[in-house]
């Protein structure tokens, strides 16, 4: 268990290192005049991150689940690439990438990295399902997988309608 208490938290690691970059992005966007969406959903989106970190933690050890290699080595693997694709889009939108729907009027759509894949639209949306499902599963924390892949569903649904309308409105296609 020590070793997943490691894993689980350095996870929340780089979502510190993701909210310093986006900080430092969102200085960036607002500066070119960037205008902020969807601000409504924003606080459901940090506490269902939040809740992910504690409910993996808290049903392996209150749970009392098991490691089971031939569960826990894939889902693991299934973690460490989604962190490679969630890295892979951050440097792709460059300062443009942000936890926030932050949308510079103007500016085109990226089409550089995974975005240039025509059959993945949201790529980093998809390393995050990836990652919510896979990190619990890496102990057998199933019940957490289970809750934040409904949870994460519906918020993914009004996060990617807010994201549309906004890089619509500022005058690109998505």
């Amino acid at each position: 268990m020590i070793w997943y208490t490691v894993l689980v938290l350095a996870v929340g690691g780089e979502r510190l290192a993701e909210l310093a970059v986006a900080r430092r992005n969102a200085r960036w966007s607002l500066a070119r005049g960037a205008v902020e969406h969807g601000r409504g959903h924003y606080p459901a989106m940090v506490v269902l991150h939040t809740g992910l970190l504690l409910g993996c933690l808290a049903e392996a050890r209150y749970g009392h689940r098991p490691f089971l290699p031939a569960l826990g080595l894939p889902a693991l693997a299934v973690v460490v690439l989604a962190q490679g694709l969630r890295w892979w889009c951050i440097s792709a939108l460059g300062p443009r990438w942000n936890t926030k729907v932050l949308v510079v009027p103007g500016l085109p759509l990226v089409t550089a990295g995974p975005y240039r894949l025509r059959w993945l639209r949201h790529p980093n949306y998809a390393a995050v399902a990836a990652e919510g499902v896979a990190l619990p599963l890496v102990h057998t924390a199933w019940l957490t997988a289970v809750v934040f892949t409904l949870l994460n569903a519906w918020l993914l649904a009004v996060r990617i309608r807010c994201e549309n309308a906004a890089l619509a409105t500022a005058g690109t296609a998505t």
